[in-house]
This record gives structure tokens, sequence and C-alpha cells, in this order.
């Protein structure tokens, strides 16, 4: 089943116009496509890759463009006019949630083990995918359809998402540490928008009342109320007001004992930097490295210099 948020080929015609538009700006400001990327930052093949048309960007990449190339905001509000996903097919058995994402005024959500899928980079959902699927095709048509939910919650004005995710989530390794120390970064990115929230329920922290499973607390414009949670590929949907109204309690109860999303984001650097500098893009990478080699040669130069006998206090 496909669901379609446009006319056909709208995706491909609308992703190269940005394309060319941001081409048409970084030339004109006299960037190359490596030293744009050095300025926001990320990896030239991903600017190259947004240029052809061929990478769905975040609104902070077009954000951070604007910035640079001193455009005014016009890539943030072309990047708004976009339907980047016109045409994405999910899993019969989730096409229902996802029907109820694209609709959705509040969204609470409770995880384990791996992260929600509207939280995940395309690195991160690749990596989730890629030993479970038959062909590399498939895979990018679940990554597409994963991404495309997550526009609307990204979005300017996206409806309230919560979500509380054990800790599980950031020390269940994904791909490779480059994979981790990327989504570690985008948590924390999104977690400043004024719409999301993200805690974190620390492994130990003991009187926590926790859920068995993830689950998801769903309302709609027309005031229904869902719980929704998943099994091996299969969605479970409860509109039942008890069942609601009992999860929504220990999920509320739940929200308060766990970390504040200022300490949650403590928590997530902290997770982020055992990832290492594996995830930077190179020229973040190139700029550390840089500055470590100073550092040893100042500490060697010091080493090297001639020492004079302190006057001690009182002397």
């Amino acid at each position: 089943m496909k669901r379609r948020n446009g006319a056909e080929g709208v995706a491909a015609t609308t992703a190269t116009v940005f394309g060319e538009v941001l081409k048409h700006f970084r030339e004109a400001a006299g960037f190359t496509q490596e030293s744009l990327a050095r300025k926001i930052p990320c990896d030239r093949s991903h600017v190259a890759r947004v240029e052809a048309g061929t990478r769905v960007p975040q609104d902070t990449f077009a954000e951070k463009c604007d910035e640079v190339l001193g455009t005014g905001g016009v890539l943030k509000r072309l990047w708004g006019r976009i339907d980047w996903y016109p045409d994405v097919e999910h899993p019969d058995w989730f096409q229902r949630r996802a029907d109820m994402d694209a609709e959705a005024v509040a969204l609470r959500e409770f995880q384990t083990r791996v992260m929600p899928g509207l939280l995940q980079t395309e690195e991160y959902a690749r990596a989730l995918f890629f030993p479970r699927l038959a062909s590399a095709d498939d895979v990018e048509e679940r990554v597409r359809a994963r991404l495309s939910r997550q526009q609307r919650f990204l979005g300017p004005d996206g409806p309230l998402y919560v979500v509380v995710l054990e800790e599980s989530c950031l020390r269940n390794v994904v791909g490779d540490a480059a994979v981790m120390y990327g989504q570690c970064a985008h948590l924390l990115s999104v977690g400043q928008r004024p719409n999301i929230r993200v805690q974190i329920a620390p492994v130990g922290c003991a009187g926590l009342v926790r859920f068995d499973a993830s689950m998801s607390l769903i309302k709609l414009p027309n005031g229904e109320e869902w719980v929704y949670s998943e099994s091996l590929d299969r969605g479970h949907f409860s509109d039942d007001p008890a069942v609601f109204t009992r999860h929504s309690q220990t999920y509320d109860v739940l929200r308060a004992d766990v970390l504040s999303a200022r300490e949650s984001a403590a928590l997530i650097r902290d997770a982020m930097g055992g990832y290492g500098q594996h995830g930077q893009p190179r020229a973040q990478r190139r700029d550390v490295d840089q500055e470590q080699l100073q550092r040893r040669q100042r500490r060697q130069l010091h080493r090297g210099s001639p020492r004079f006998p302190r006057r001690r206090s009182g002397a």
C-alpha cells in the first residue's frame, strides 16, 4: 500500500530544484562543496547529493546554509514548501500507524533497545534494516518510508512529541560508532525544538515503574486516543478509554521520575563522547586533529624550554 502526498514525480523535481537553488547561492558566494561542508559541518558528499537532488536534507541543514551563504532565509523557506516524500510504501501491518502519525496532534512514546523511528537518522535506519531485508532496494524503500514520517514532526509548527528512551537505546550499537555518534548528535538537535522533548530512563535507576515493551500514546484531532504497541511484524491498537487512561497515568509518573530533558541531554552527550571522533565529519575531525597536534607541540615546547626555580611565597 502506498501513501501519496503529492503528484507522481514531484519529489524528484522539487528535490532537484532545491539542489539547484543551493548550488546557485553556493557558487555566488564563492564556496566550493568542500568549503561549504566545512562550515556546516558535514561531508562534502552530503552537499553534493543534496545539490544533485538525491539526498533529503534536514531543515537545520537548510538553515545553516542560509546563515553561511547569506541568503536571507530563502533555503529554509523553500525547504518547508517541498513535499520530500510524495510516494512511499509502508509495510501493510504498519500503514495504519503511519496514517495516524500523519494527523496526530500529540504523541507520547516509551522506547527500549532501539531508537524510535521518528528520531532515527538515515544512517541509523539503514543500518537497522540492512541485516533484515533481502535487497538493497528493499532497504532504501523502508528507509525512505521511515524518514517520511519524521517530516511533519520536525517541520515548523510540528505536533507535540514527547519520548522517554531507556538508556539501552543509547548504548545498543546499531551500525558502528560513526552511526551512533551521528544519532546522538541528532537527538541533541531535535530535543531543542519547541514541540519535542527527549528524556532518558537511566540504567540502574531504582523505583522506576517501566512499561514491559515500547509503546505509543496517540491523540488524533477528532479527540480519539489510541495505545499502540508492536510485536514481531505486527501492530496492536487499543482505543479502550480505560486502557488509555491506565497507560497515560503510568507514563506521566515515569516522565516525572526519569531524568529531565536537560539532564538527559547531558547523558546523551556522555554517550556521544563514548563513541569518540569516529562519527565526526571529516572536516570537523581535521579541526580536532589539528587542535590535538597543536596541544602536543605546546607540551613538547614547554618540556624543551629552560626551567627557572619558582619563588616560594614568604621567601
